[in-house]
């Protein structure tokens, strides 16, 4: 389950613009005849199915929003927006299960005649094109955004599929209450797709260190770089469910400003290649003590490193500024 780097958007654009045009025409079709066969599961379906449809909508508007470059007012970009998306995504899920919940306990005290025949044949169509989208979908499903509309497509096909299950038990034993025990299990199950994705998203807006990343195990990497003696003020945040960054103070020990390039090097090769982060911000902290005594030391000149571009200052008098590009691709 991973999304293709650049060709993604656009193939995503495309799916996302036929399942909503799909989407549209089946919530129009369950909620007239939902209502035509006094189905409560069937009306659950169109009115969970409108959730989709902004679901979709809001995942389409993230995707183009994601391909703006960067600018000066957003540094970043709009890379934050497909998680937004899923957050607001899943939450609404949680909202309607809770809906369909309620208005299925009422059934049970409020019992309806349900139209099986009606209920079993729009299910039909529903359970083929929710199955048509989320197979779609599933390919790009690596991306949080996707994720959370995919989970939206399967968990509609599994459901449709129970209505289906559902109407054959009405049909042939005139059980009423399968409807409602029917809606239950479907709100249940929306609801339990959906924490997971509000909890993912909720750590990643929350800048909360990534669930992937053992943040010691990335400390005692860095420490193995030779020449560098400590590290502090670190921090390791999500961009989006699969771009990390960090920034980090490095004790390191005094050498020339040239070995300090060499150091920079291997650090980002570390985080890069071994850990999966890949944007960086790394503070070198010059010292010439040794590493049992480095803390009763004072730091002397510093070495800035944002993004593997380097920033030499000569204390608060000096002047001088020298740009080494020591970042690592």
């Amino acid at each position: 389950m991973a999304s293709s780097p650049q060709a993604a958007p656009s193939a995503v654009q495309r799916i996302l613009k036929f399942s909503l045009a799909l989407t549209l025409l089946y919530i129009l079709a369950t909620l007239y005849y939902g209502l035509r066969s006094y189905s409560l599961a069937l009306i659950s379906e169109a009115g969970h199915n409108v959730s989709d449809f902004l679901a979709l909508a809001l995942s389409f508007v993230a995707v183009w929003l994601q391909t703006r470059p960067p600018s000066d007012a957003r540094t970043f970009g709009y890379q934050r927006a497909g998680v937004l998306a899923g957050f607001v995504n899943a939450l609404t899920l949680l909202l309607l299960s809770l809906w369909i919940a309620v208005e299925a306990v009422i059934r049970f005290w409020s019992p309806v005649s349900v139209q099986a025949n009606v209920m079993m044949v729009v299910a039909a169509a529903g359970v083929l094109m929710n199955g048509a989208i989320a197979g779609l979908l599933w390919k790009f499903s690596g991306d949080i955004n996707i994720r959370s509309v995919f989970l939206h497509m399967l968990g509609d096909t599994i459901s449709t599929a129970a209505v289906i299950v559902g109407g054959s038990v009405i049909r042939f034993t005139g059980w009423q209450w399968i409807d409602p025990v029917l809606s239950l299990v479907i709100a249940g199950m929306i609801a339990l797709s959906s924490w997971g994705i509000v909890r993912e998203s909720l750590h990643i807006l929350l800048e909360g260190t990534p669930r992937s990343v053992d943040l010691d195990a990335v400390r005692t990497a860095m420490k193995k770089v030779p020449g560098v003696v400590s590290v502090h003020d670190l921090h390791v945040w999500s961009l989006t469910s699969k771009s990390h960054a960090l920034a980090a103070h490095v004790q390191v020990i005094e050498m020339p400003l040239a070995d300090t390039k060499t150091i920079v090097e291997r650090l980002n090769h570390e985080l890069r290649d071994h850990q999966g982060i890949h944007h960086t911000t790394i503070q070198l902290e010059v010292t010439n003590c040794t590493a049992e005594h480095f803390e009763n030391c004072c730091q002397p000149p510093e070495l800035e490193v944002v993004d593997g571009h380097s920033h030499h200052h000569h204390g608060p008098g000096g002047h001088h500024h020298d740009h080494d590009h020591a970042h690592a691709h």
